[in-house]
């Protein structure tokens, strides 16, 4: 089992030395470009009045320059490689050491309405999506959140598997994340799925042809003038020519032009991320599901990708002043460039879609991969359909630090209901979350923070924290009955763990106090399974009554005027309340 802090620590200095060593190359092959350079300048005014070798030898300095050039290039793009994996690794430490509150929050991703997101704590600063979200596109971002609110009960086991050979390839998850972090791109993934669907070609077939009958008649006029078969006039006129056949598409050409421009680095960062799923030789049953699904044409994903990326850059350059009106004139470079960007839209338009949902997949699940890996004492809960819905020993909640976690043993039933009661500060919300983060987090097919766990798959469906809505002219009350309804008409369609918070706060304790009670009595009548923590001991009542109601509580105790909490998860009703003794110790009455 591999420790993570070490491997991060090893990785970082692996990289690190690589960084240096990829700059100190970098400083030779300038020195040495320059020198090649000198020295071809100085070889050529040496043998200016011999014109044959100074064409000879500049011909050779070219070519050195451009292969030390390319060198360069090559040794340039590897340091970034490898500056983007230092960076990967320091970001790591940084976040085992508790440091994540900086990252991307996932804040636009939150939905008050949906199932449990909103309480939880699954976004938004401090959140487990924060915490979590290793993505490197919007895309993957996206395909992460909506994973992390799926809800979804089935497949866990395929899921666990894919998540489970991730966490295992922790080198080729960070190689795949520094390869996409190196592109940067301006338009998302969506934008570009629509305009390929959507663009109508408007070069005929019978244009494929022009550019080469216009090439072949260009080169003959400059070989005829060269040779004073014609007048160099006609070489020149033959200019207007290409460049009127070019007028009759500029428009056209034009608004491809820009839609290309958009979509390039896009294209250029999903070939380079294609060719590392394509490379890579995968075991679990999803992972391979995936990976053939880019597999499906004659060519591979990230070749066909790579091939229209520089079918646009090629459009790109006619931004080039003098090449476009040389190239267009005498080459009909613009056709013949739009001619092939849109040949390959009307080729595989139908499949980039898939290919871009390939590509967030492994985003998205590299990051629950990279979780895994790093949480190697947690544990995959083993999946059932028995009676018991979660069975777990010394259950924690997954944010809190080791030295801050106070673990449970939870087991409660199908069709089983806790009322948990206990002081203000006792544990019992973090102890909500917990249970529910145990669930969503197994729904996904993710490790749970426990020493072991048995589940029995259900949905989650919350109502921990309401807020009134000026926006939509409606109380704390009303919301609050809102969501409960919301809670009662999806129960209604299939079973769900039901988790509630303090109900019904907006309203008088005895109201509170009948209203809660009817509410749990019809969730239990209806055959539901969950957990309400409060503050109303007469709900507790409710357990002599009915068999599958029972009761636990976290505990407060005062000690030495002093208010000390255990956290700990227990069977029975709390005793203990502290506001009066809080309201005291910090002098407010």
């Amino acid at each position: 089992m591999t420790d993570p802090i070490k491997f991060y620590k090893q990785e970082l200095e692996k990289h690190k030395t690589e960084v240096v060593s990829h700059r100190k190359r970098l400083l030779l092959l300038s020195a040495l470009r320059l020198l090649a350079f000198a020295i071809t300048g100085i070889a050529v005014y040496f043998t200016f009045s011999k014109w044959q070798i100074a064409m000879v030898i500049g011909l050779l300095g070219i070519g050195v320059f451009i292969y030390l050039l390319s060198k360069y290039t090559d040794t340039k793009a590897k340091r970034e490689l490898h500056k983007a994996l230092l960076k990967i690794n320091t970001e790591e430490l940084k976040i085992a050491s508790g440091e994540f509150h900086d990252r991307d929050t996932g804040l636009q991703f939150q939905d008050p309405k949906h199932f449990y997101s909103l309480d939880v704590d699954l976004f938004g600063k401090g959140s487990f999506f924060q915490y979590i979200n290793r993505t490197i596109s919007s895309e993957g971002q996206h395909r992460l959140s909506n994973a992390l609110k799926a809800n979804k009960i089935s497949n866990i086991e395929e899921r666990q598997d894919a998540i489970i050979e991730l966490s295992e390839k922790t080198k080729w998850t960070q190689f795949y994340a520094a390869t996409g972090s190196l592109i940067e791109t301006e338009t998302p993934a969506s934008k570009i799925i629509y305009w390929l669907k959507n663009h109508k070609s408007f070069i005929p077939k019978e244009m494929k042809w022009a550019p080469w009958i216009v090439t072949i008649i260009s080169v003959a006029l400059l070989i005829m003038a060269i040779f004073n078969v014609l007048d160099i006039s006609f070489f020149g006129y033959w200019l207007f020519v290409g460049l009127g056949f070019t007028g009759l598409y500029l428009k056209k050409i034009n608004a491809l032009a820009i839609n290309s421009d958009k979509t390039k680095d896009t294209f250029k960062q999903y070939a380079s991320l294609l060719l590392q799923i394509e490379n890579e030789e995968f075991k679990s049953k999803l992972l391979q599901e995936k990976q053939k699904k880019i597999q499906s044409e004659g060519n591979k994903a990230s070749e066909i990708f790579s091939e229209f990326s520089k079918h646009l850059d090629a459009l790109d350059n006619r931004n080039n002043l003098i090449g476009a009106i040389f190239g267009n004139g005498y080459l009909l470079s613009d056709i013949k460039n739009a001619y092939k960007v849109e040949q390959w839209i009307s080729k595989y338009a139908h499949k980039v879609e898939d290919w871009f949902e390939v590509v967030s997949f492994f985003d998205a699940y590299n990051s629950l991969g990279n979780y895994t890996f790093n949480h190697v004492e947690h544990v995959f809960p083993e999946i059932s359909n028995g009676k018991t819905i979660i069975k777990a020993e010394n259950l924690g909640h997954p944010l809190l630090t080791k030295t801050k976690r106070v673990n449970s043993d939870v087991v409660i039933g199908n069709k089983q209901f806790f009322i948990v009661t206990g002081a203000n500060m006792a544990g019992k919300s973090t102890f909500l979350r917990t249970v529910s983060l145990h669930i969503m987090m197994a729904n996904v097919g993710l490790p749970v923070c426990a020493k072991s766990s048995s589940y029995s798959p259900v949905k989650l469906i919350t109502s921990m924290r309401t807020s009134d809505s000026l926006t939509d002219d409606s109380s704390y009350f009303f919301s609050e009955l809102t969501r409960l309804k919301f809670i009662v008409d999806a129960i209604e369609k299939e079973p769900y763990f039901i988790i509630l918070d303090e109900i019904l706060k907006g309203t008088n304790s005895t109201d509170k106090a009948i209203g809660s009670r009817k509410f749990v009595e019809k969730l239990v009548a209806g055959n539901a399974t969950g957990i309400i923590a409060t503050h109303d001991l007469s709900l507790c009542e409710i357990s002599n009554e009915l068999d599958e109601v029972k009761n636990y509580y976290f505990d407060a105790e005062i000690v030495d005027d002093e208010l000390y909490f255990d956290y700990k998860f227990k069977k029975g009703i709390c005793q203990n309340m502290n506001a009066s003794f809080l309201l005291k110790k910090m002098e407010i009455i």
